[in-house]
Parts: C-alpha cells; structure tokens; sequence
C-alpha cells in the first residue's frame, strides 16, 4: 500500500514504517521508537542507507536522497522527513 497513493493516516504511516524496516534490517520492531537512533538500531552502514531510500520508494512510494538524511538522527527526526515528504 502506498502512502501517496492511499489516505493513509499518520499513525498508519509509523506502524507500516516500523514493520518493514523491523522485517528489513532484522530488528525488533519495539525498538523503533521516535527517540531511537536511527543507524544505532538498524545498524546501519553507508549501503544500508541505500537499501533504506529504496524500502522508503516502495512501500511508501516516497523518493529520497542520500541529502535528505542530513541532520536525521533519530526516528522521530526519520518519520518528520517522511511526514514532510508525504505532506501530511
């Protein structure tokens, strides 16, 4: 289901985010929390930030670039640039 594509709503936007990513980068998804690190939990290195631009475009049809993930440090600050993406 694509977030664009489907009136998703913002706490549906999170939960959805948090399955895949969990599912992904084989985290237990009660980690995923706003105030988290976001490559702390995920663990991830320069091509995991990759692989997460291209999770991001197909499950929730949001276009991303490496520049976006300037100043992300948590996933509160990851779900405000999803948030801002999808305009919602």
């Amino acid at each position: 289901m694509y977030a664009n594509d489907v009136k998703m709503s913002w706490e549906e936007v999170i939960e959805e985010t948090r399955d895949f990513l969990s599912e992904e980068f084989e985290v237990d998804r009660d980690s995923i929390l706003p105030e988290n690190s976001l490559k702390d939990t995920l663990d991830l290195d320069s091509l995991d930030y990759v692989d997460l631009v291209v999770l991001i475009d197909e499950n929730l049809n949001v276009k991303l670039t490496g520049e976006d993930f300037k100043g992300i440090v948590t996933f509160g600050d990851f779900y405000q640039l999803i948030r801002q993406k999808l305009a919602l």
